[in-house]
């Protein structure tokens, strides 16, 4: 099965947000966050991705539902695990949700969630969202007691977060990819699909190819800032066809 895009459309909505987050209902409106969807979808993309945040700094409800209706492939919601977002994912009904950590102060996610400390709270939603249709990841670090508890609380998935493996260089980074490929195999042998994301671009994303198992990458930021010199469609393009090298598929 090749290696699957899921392409994060968060900053089409940032850009959006910049001017008419107090106007949106204006008739001018724009960039519009549904033909950024369908133009990934046309691209090639798998999923499309976004994150509905407690502040709705970028992402706002009525995205999540017009989506949800109008785009032809996989939504995939990521969201913090509270009840208000919980109550919107029940109704909406993605294909997949990523629970992650959230924090007003940071610019995006940084880090991974950490599910053994949130074991039985994660474990309600879960066991909620599962029996509700929809497939549920975990954002974690490579660790492995991270992934264990991500099986142990019933979730399908995990996703690994890539974001210091992407900041690092050199040796470093060759440390936490052998990190990143650990964590794979583990999840794997506990019967989780494989997934990663975050920082990852064209310039870096070969040297993740070590880490086995991987079923999707969820790329959104390197995407979006290509995308202002070559297009969407480009940036997906060049991206997917990267992917293509992944010797694990």
């Amino acid at each position: 099965m090749p290696l699957h895009l899921g392409v994060n459309i968060d900053h089409i909505a940032t850009l959006r947000q910049a001017r008419y987050r107090t106007m949106p209902g204006a008739h001018n409106v724009e960039p519009s966050i549904l033909q950024a969807a369908l133009e990934a979808e046309a691209a090639g993309a798998h999923s499309i991705t976004v994150h509905l945040r407690a502040d709705r700094r970028h992402i706002v409800d009525e995205d999540v539902f017009l989506l949800r209706r109008e785009i032809g492939t996989m939504m995939n919601l990521e969201m913090g695990n509270t009840p208000e977002i919980l109550g919107i994912a029940l109704k909406v009904r993605p294909h997949f949700v990523c629970m992650v950590p959230e924090n007003r102060e940071e610019v995006t996610t940084e880090g991974g969630l950490d599910v053994i400390g949130q074991k039985a709270a994660l474990r309600a939603s879960v066991t909620q969202l599962e029996q509700n249709g929809t497939r549920v990841s975990m954002f974690i670090d490579p660790d492995l007691d991270q992934v264990r508890a991500s099986a142990e609380i019933g979730a399908s998935m995990i996703e690994l977060h890539t974001g210091t493996f992407a900041n690092e260089l050199g040796a470093q980074r060759s440390v936490e990819a052998a990190r990143l490929k650990t964590a794979a195999e583990l999840g794997q042998a506990l019967g989780l699909q494989i997934n990663a994301g975050h920082g990852l671009t064209t310039k870096n994303l070969r040297e993740l190819f070590i880490v086995p198992h991987l079923a999707e990458l969820n790329i959104g930021h390197s995407i979006v800032a290509r995308s202002v010199f070559v297009g969407l469609r480009t940036a997906i393009h060049e991206m997917l066809e990267l992917m293509k090298e992944y010797p694990n598929a």
